[in-house]
């Protein structure tokens, strides 16, 4: 490697660090461009290459998450094991492809990317507050009222709450129900199909040894909708899958001599320093701007990508 290549992967991985650590994920994308364009590895390479950036964010990123019990070992372990068959194929038919045919495709898949992270925010935002979400605590239970918004019912201190009559004037009084229930319960936990839970496993492997990319984009909503997993926990989870996904895709890759390793090293090593600085980034930004800076990042690359090498298609 290089003085200038070094001088080169500081500033990468630092950015893509930055990304990782400020927005959650998405950033390992902008590896294989970063890769191809600003320090002239093949498109062959740089996929394989950029596996090593996103086995060390998944990593570090894991580590935080488990330190917080929002990883389900077993559950992700599975999910993983049965996409490395998926992360196999996908590494065996990205090496046969044309260069100019695999870039065109990850620039498609940079711009299914940008879309994805302005829709969701978008959603997110249009989302309203319920009242019942407003007067519920963190697990579901009711928090009690003010007094100040108790109205007529209020109950002086030491003194017996007044009875409240419902219903027709000659009825019995109704038992008030206690504890009190919370207006919205938590939907029931969604049981497993197996085939489903094979096939999404596979395509999310096979996404990711095609790519060279994380996918947490697409491994995040598959294991709320597949497995049933909340937000949190899906996000903490998917660090693991996508940890198993790159080793099978890079060790699959291993063996081709293709891969500069004093090279990934450097920038993967960026990468893990600057998704620190991302994290307490992430405080101090409005989490909009940066899903919106991001997005137009990633398309405006996208555009280039595909200006580039459609025409030599």
């Amino acid at each position: 490697m290089t003085v200038l290549l070094a001088a080169t992967a500081l500033p990468c991985g630092l950015v893509i660090g930055l990304l990782l650590g400020a927005l959650g994920g998405g950033g390992s994308i902008l590896a294989v461009p970063a890769l191809v364009y600003l320090m002239g590895q093949s498109p062959h390479g740089a996929t394989a290459g950029a596996l090593v950036v996103v086995a060390v964010g998944a990593v570090g990123g894991l580590l935080c998450h488990a330190r917080a019990g929002r990883v389900r070992w077993v559950a992700g372990a599975t999910f993983g094991a049965l996409g490395t068959a998926g992360s196999y194929l996908g590494s065996r038919w990205s090496a046969t492809l044309n260069a100019d045919v695999l870039m065109a495709a990850f620039s498609g898949l940079m711009l299914v990317v940008a879309a994805g992270m302005l829709w969701r925010d978008g959603a997110g935002l249009r989302r309203p507050r319920r009242g019942a979400e407003a007067r519920t605590g963190a697990m579901g239970s009711v928090e009690p009222v003010p007094p100040a918004h108790q109205g007529e019912h209020a109950v002086p201190d030491g003194g017996a709450a007044p009875e409240i009559v419902t219903g027709a004037p000659n009825s019995p009084p109704r038992a008030p129900s206690w504890p009190p229930r919370a207006r919205s319960d938590p939907p029931p936990a969604r049981r497993a199909r197996p085939l489903r839970t094979v096939v999404t496993a596979s395509s999310v492997g096979l996404l990711t040894g095609f790519f060279g990319v994380g996918g947490g984009f697409v491994v995040v909503p598959a294991l709320t909708l597949v497995l049933g997993l909340e937000m949190p926990v899906a996000v903490g989870t998917s660090l693991l899958v996508i940890l198993l996904n790159s080793a099978a895709a890079l060790a699959t890759r291993a063996g081709t001599g293709s891969l500069d390793w004093p090279l990934l090293a450097t920038l993967a090593a960026c990468a893990a320093v600057g998704s620190q600085l991302g994290n307490r980034l992430a405080g101090r930004l409005r989490p909009r701007t940066l899903t919106v800076s991001f997005a137009a990042l990633v398309t405006v690359l996208a555009l280039a990508m595909a200006a580039t090498t459609l025409p030599d298609l």
